[in-house]
């Protein structure tokens, strides 16, 4: 067996995150970026961040969501990753979470953004971060019980955005 502690040239390493999607009844809670914002600034993305030392990625969703948006689910189920090739080490490997809320709630803004309510069928119109046309309606349609997703995320050469989920 391979010593875990020896790490080659060529093996990947990764920065954990988490990001989260709540949602109650037919709605999506997204985060509308601050704009100043290096990345994503206006743009409609999913609550999260690093995932700390001495963390899991669970504890670390419930942080993120309560940091950002002031709000603690009543369940959260992880229900895929998704790894990010960056082209170099690190990656970044995202613990998606989808956050259930039974009542309404009432979230506050952070330095990291404003929290928006999102009805599903506007996603189309809506300025999203790229990937969320493809990811969102995959936590939206995700249930507790279902097979966890699991993408991988690389970008070409011109910097256009591919994305494969395993089968």
């Amino acid at each position: 067996m391979a010593d875990p502690q020896k790490v080659r040239a060529t093996d990947y390493t990764v920065v954990p995150r988490t990001l989260i999607f709540p949602v109650l009844g037919e709605r999506v809670l997204l985060l509308k970026g601050a704009a100043h914002k290096r990345l994503w600034a206006g743009r409609l993305n999913g609550f999260g961040g690093h995932v700390l030392p001495g963390e899991d990625a669970l504890t670390a969703a419930r942080r993120e969501l309560r940091e950002e948006a002031g709000i603690t689910p009543e369940s959260m189920h992880m229900c895929g990753t998704v790894f990010i090739d960056t082209g170099r080490n690190p990656g970044v490997l995202l613990f998606v979470f989808r956050a259930e809320l039974t009542s309404e709630v009432s979230p506050i803004a952070s330095p990291e953004g404003t929290p928006v309510w999102v009805d599903p069928a506007e996603l189309h119109t809506l300025p999203l971060v790229e990937d969320l046309h493809i990811l969102l309606p995959r936590v939206l349609t995700w249930r507790p019980g279902m097979p966890l997703f699991h993408a991988l995320y690389h970008y070409d050469d011109q910097g256009r955005l591919h994305i494969r989920f395993g089968t």
